[in-house]
């Protein structure tokens, strides 16, 4: 099943929280310092990370203790949903350091677009990334903007799409900026997607599973989409990805890796485009990656900056 939107704001919305990303990386000197150096930006937010973390069931009542009764109470029953903590009266952040290493980096800076935010820090005391912690309608905005804001920080704002425009449109593409920025290949493939100034467009699968009526099937977890894609042809709606689909023959059966492949993907004139796929198996997820072929010849100009 599709995870929900987790990005999506109005343009004075993310204008606010660009506004305080960028203000957040200009106080660290961190812009064009590769990986993105996440400590450097806490330390200089006043922000310290727990040396010993609250996700250790155990902990969990020593942490709280004096706290209101209800957030031990939330807590406790969405621990198994939580990655981050922010507590906004210690300004110190609980990350949950049994994931990857690159995906607490933006663990780390999200929680951190708690704390730069206003609107966010004045609000809630405490913050605990799950499903219980506000009213739906708050919470969802509220995540979606540190969402953008620890996007902005570790990709430096356009500095990684001003990168990948110097490279292949290719998947080795965004593998190898994740470790340029420190990011997961996961969060790399998403930026990869929706800011590339050619034509493209990422599936994020589920494994792989087998089933008796479409055999081999692996569900959408989410869809990126440059601009350039969704012009030429239409936002991907699919919710699954089987063998008789017209990107099955990419799924990457028995390997980790799919080559390059043709194609066929209609426009939204109705007009069938030959187009590129490929697709990495990351364990976790199935990376797909598709293109029109004419965008690999096409010829843009790009205005650096931050």
């Amino acid at each position: 099943m599709a995870k929900a939107d987790d990005s999506s704001l109005d343009p004075e919305e993310l204008r606010a929280v660009q506004s305080a990303a960028r203000r957040a990386l200009d106080r660290a000197s961190a812009w064009g310092i590769y990986p993105t150096p996440t400590a450097v930006i806490l330390e200089a937010a006043s922000l310290k990370i727990a040396p010993a973390s609250a996700f250790d069931p155990r902990r969990i009542t020593e942490y709280l203790l004096g706290k209101a009764e209800t957030a031990a109470t939330a807590l406790k029953s969405a621990i198994a949903k939580v990655f981050g903590i922010y507590d906004a009266g210690e300004q110190l952040i609980h990350i949950d350091d049994t994931v990857h290493k690159s995906k607490q980096n933006f663990l780390k800076l999200h929680e951190a677009g708690h704390h730069e935010l206003p609107s966010h820090r004045s609000a809630f005391r405490l913050f605990q990334d799950c499903e219980k912690t506000l009213d739906p309608t708050i919470s969802d905005l509220f995540e979606r903007e540190a969402n953008n804001f620890a996007r902005f920080v570790l990709f430096q704002g356009d500095g990684y799409a001003s990168m990948a425009a110097d490279h292949k449109l290719e998947l080795k593409t965004p593998m190898k900026l994740a470790g340029k920025f420190g990011a997961s290949v996961y969060a790399s493939c998403r930026e990869f997607a929706r800011t590339h100034h050619r034509a493209c467009a990422v599936y994020i699968l589920e494994p792989v599973t087998y089933c008796e009526k479409t055999g081999a099937r692996a569900v959408v977890r989410r869809i990126e989409a440059s601009p350039a894609y969704l012009r030429q042809f239409r936002r991907p709606d699919e919710t699954e990805i089987t063998l008789d689909h017209s990107l099955g023959r990419v799924l990457p059966l028995g390997r980790k890796m799919t080559r390059p492949t043709t194609v066929s993907i209609t426009d939204r004139n109705g007009q069938a485009h030959e187009c590129v796929a490929e697709a990495f198996d990351t364990t976790f997820n199935v990376l797909l990656l598709v293109y029109p072929v004419k965008a690999l010849t096409a010829v843009t100009a790009i205005i650096h900056g931050q």
